[in-house]
């Protein structure tokens, strides 16, 4: 079969398996490239065929974006996966040049990340302790999301076996299965420990009826067998309600994010956070140094000598 006679969604299918099978990509990540490529292949309906895409096709899809009003980021974002699929497709044998190689992304907007203040960290907190619907399961989940910095999938999809022990530090696995070690603040730890003997006493119960045991700390009867990131965003979603926090500010990601800003903002250095977050390159976490300005602006007034005054006058 030529390049040709494969449709596009053969090309798109054929280079998501090799992302997975040969840089180990996440789940996550080979979702990304298939709306990615789907998206422009849909855009290119009868224009080209993937085997017949020239340069003009990609820049004109790119201004199509722009004009949907889509962030650079997601232009950024898309450019890459159809360089990545053009590059597949030489690599491959089925094309002889990427259409899209000497294209220069729109870049990206510099935002700093959203995040949480203390105050709100604590209501969205009390909130989770004053839970109606599984409150340790609901106290154990934001304890152990703002105490490691955890991604929520990572958070959701913690094996038991980690928690057991009442151990001082977690084994966590990110992305491309490497493994980092996160410690547990003693609040934390307390509501693991709470948490581990509610969700063993359901077990226990669970089992008479035939259910089998879950591998997981926080288990669903869901087909993932563990509760799904839908579901989390949901909670806390709630949470920030009932805490008089604005739902708008509060995801999963700006926990994670409140809990760099707040280390670096009591002196943690950026490799350790690095470390932390499970970040494969500092640059990504030099993001956070902006909560830096404040602290180091408050430094100089408060101690440099030409900051203060005297009262003298010349």
């Amino acid at each position: 079969m030529s390049a040709a006679d494969r449709p596009n969604a053969h090309w798109i299918q054929s280079f998501i398996e090799a992302q997975a099978a040969e840089l180990d990509a996440s789940n996550n990540t080979q979702l990304a490239y298939a709306r990615d490529l789907n998206d422009f292949s849909q855009w290119l309906e009868h224009k080209a065929h993937f085997a017949d895409v020239e340069k003009s096709h990609v820049e004109r899809y790119l201004i199509w974006c722009d004009a949907q009003g889509l962030a650079k980021s997601t232009r950024a974002r898309r450019l890459s996966a159809i360089k990545q699929l053009f590059r597949f497709a030489f690599e491959e044998g089925w094309r002889t040049d990427n259409p899209a190689l000497q294209i220069t992304g729109p870049g990206r907007d510099k935002r700093l990340p959203k995040t949480l203040t203390h105050d709100e960290v604590d209501a969205l907190l009390g909130a989770a302790q004053d839970s109606a619907k599984d409150p340790d399961r609901t106290v154990c989940l934001m304890q152990l999301l703002y105490a490691t910095g955890m991604r929520v999938t990572e958070l959701v999809s913690l094996p038991v076996s980690a928690a057991r022990g009442d151990p001082r530090m977690l084994l966590v696995r990110g992305k491309g299965d490497k493994e980092r070690m996160v410690p547990l603040s003693p609040p934390a730890r307390a509501a693991l420990v709470a948490w581990l003997k509610t969700r063993d006493t359901a077990e226990v119960a669970a089992l008479k009826n035939g259910t089998p045991r879950s591998k997981f700390l926080f288990p669903s009867r869901g087909k993932l067998g563990h509760l799904t990131r839908q579901s989390f965003f949901n909670l806390i979603k709630d949470l920030a309600v009932a805490g008089g926090v604005d739902p708008a500010k509060v995801t999963p990601h700006t926990l994670r994010h409140a809990f760099a800003t707040h280390l670096l903002a009591g002196g943690a250095d950026l490799r350790s956070i690095q470390t932390l977050l499970g970040h494969a390159d500092v640059a990504t976490t030099e993001i956070y140094t902006h909560v830096l300005d404040e602290r180091l602006a408050e430094l100089v007034l408060d101690h440099h000598p030409l900051a203060k005054d005297t009262g003298k006058k010349t």
